[in-house]
């Protein structure tokens, strides 16, 4: 760890405290939500926090029990058992493994940046609307409704309270996180003035002892592994994607370089762990790394300091958490999800080009409604689809005649797929001269779908009895070419070598 300024120490440690406080209804309510109970979702951000903190590629960032996880979780535990679950946090921790030892986070780097805005307007939205399940109170008969009367009144005040702590004390110091002090200052006003309203301890005790080494109780049997290993796929894929795409939020407000693979890595490892320690695993949470980088905590100590601080509430301090007023973290989540939403993409919706607009709205209401991995594989195969389309529309030619009368199309452009309609319709082989020459040097052959439009297109000269000529194709297109292989004119000081995607070659 690299050797921090006394100012640099005590802003990650309190933010780590800020953070900790947040995590805990966070952890409790995701675990509810996996059918679990309370400390399996605590000790598994405790787990994953500490172990990607200290050892991930992105400082600042917190992972934890996360919702997207538990939504997959729920209909394992529910036909299976919590058993089936532990080993299916192990495996998906040995998936995560298996994707960092082939340095496979690198491909995040590829990710669109509409789909970026998407998946963080989309997440912001989910994080504001997750807040709303606090303002509903649980019946005798075990029925949810919402809240009413003085009970609603008194959580909204302290709520609106709350938000405008936060926002207004940086005004006037910022010796503390403005978080942190509206949670203590809410504590202690709810406390100090015996206000009834709903507590972290409504939610379901904290109390506990240590995480203890637990091997998950499942037949160890090709059946086991049949139905737990679409889980296992599904949560490593959604956590990777959730944990990539908030480190390069994270890289962009901090203009740093966060590293994908180690925090993959990380990840991968802090669920192998998690699983043996009878946990529900878990991923990067977008909400609490927000608030850990706006109070300015930059280092790997602050992630550290929230994880210990978790498990010292667990074993010591469970009593006084249970006592801190939800509305406090409810406020707390509401400025987060408004910070977290990237405003400004509303006014650039009208000057960006339609496509990136649709994709931006597009996974922001598909990350609403289904879940982020969907969002964000909906909207990169859009993204590429419309690339490819785009690049389509870009092939064109010159032509010309060259000094022995023969008739020269110059082309330019990506010659693919998407192109090859557009390519074939460049040409007139009924009508050109008896000899024609197509000269590729601005142009590239990209894949077997352009290979087959070249021999295509030779074919028709051929029927129209003309003599076509091919200039500047690598060597990858000569040998892959059939009926047009012996028009190709070589120049091996001239022609271009690149390769093309084609299973033919290897």
């Amino acid at each position: 760890m690299f050797k921090l300024a006394p100012a640099e120490i005590r802003t990650n440690v309190l933010s780590g405290l800020t953070v900790s406080l947040a995590l805990v209804p966070e952890a409790i309510a995701f675990a509810l939500v996996a059918h679990v109970s309370p400390l399996t979702g605590l000790y598994a951000a405790f787990i994953v926090c500490l172990i990607t903190a200290a050892l991930g590629g992105r400082p600042g960032m917190i992972s934890g029990a996360t919702g997207a996880l538990a939504v997959v979780m729920v209909s394992l535990v529910i036909r299976h058992g919590v058993e089936y679950l532990f080993a299916t946090v192990v495996l998906m921790g040995v998936l995560q493994l298996m994707f960092a030892a082939f340095k496979l986070g690198k491909f995040i780097r590829m990710v669109p940046h509409s789909v970026m805005l998407g998946f963080v307007n989309g997440l912001a939205i989910v994080i504001f609307m997750a807040q709303f399940g606090h303002f509903k109170v649980t019946g005798a008969d075990g029925t949810a409704s919402w809240m009413s009367g003085q009970a609603l009144y008194v959580m909204l005040g302290l709520t609106a309270l709350t938000m405008a702590i936060i926002y207004l004390l940086p005004k006037l110091t910022t010796a503390i996180p403005s978080s942190l002090a509206a949670i203590l200052i809410i504590a202690g006003l709810v406390t100090g003035l015996g206000i009834e309203t709903k507590t972290v301890g409504d939610m379901g005790s904290i109390a506990g002892g240590l995480p203890q080494f637990h091997v998950p109780q499942v037949p160890f049997t090709l059946e086991t592994l049949y139905v737990i290993f679409p889980y296992a796929l599904i949560l490593a894929a959604i956590g990777l994607i959730e944990t990539l795409l908030t480190l390069n939020l994270v890289d962009a407000i901090t203009d740093t370089r966060g590293k994908p693979n180690r925090e993959s890595m990380a990840q991968g490892l802090a669920n192998l762990v998690g699983g043996f320690f009878a946990t529900m695993g878990g991923c990067a949470m977008i909400g609490q790394s927000m608030i850990n980088i706006n109070n300015g905590a930059r280092h790997r100590l602050s992630g550290i300091v929230a994880a210990v601080f978790l498990l010292g509430f667990i074993l010591f301090l469970s009593r006084w958490i249970e006592m801190i007023p939800l509305a406090a973290l409810v406020g707390l989540m509401f400025v987060v999800s408004e910070k977290t939403f990237e405003w400004g993409s509303l006014q650039a919706l009208r000057k960006i080009p339609r496509q990136d607009a649709i994709i931006v709205v597009g996974v922001t209401i598909i990350t609403v409604l289904t879940d982020l991995a969907i969002a964000v594989f909906a909207g990169v195969v859009f993204a590429a689809l419309v690339f490819a389309w785009q690049h389509a529309k870009q092939i064109a030619v010159a032509v010309s005649t060259d000094e022995a009368g023969r008739k020269v199309y110059a082309l330019k452009g990506s010659l693919f797929f998407a192109s090859t309609a557009n390519f074939a319709a460049l040409f007139d082989p009924k009508s050109d001269p008896d000899h024609v020459v197509i000269v590729f040097r601005d142009a590239r052959v990209v894949d077997h779908s352009a290979i087959e439009a070249i021999d295509a297109l030779a074919s028709r000269y051929q029927q129209a009895g003309k003599t076509l000529h091919l200039r500047y194709l690598s060597p990858d297109c000569l040998e892959l070419l059939e009926r047009a292989k012996g028009m190709v004119e070589v120049s091996e000081f001239e022609d271009p070598h690149y390769h093309i995607a084609d299973n033919k070659l290897g």
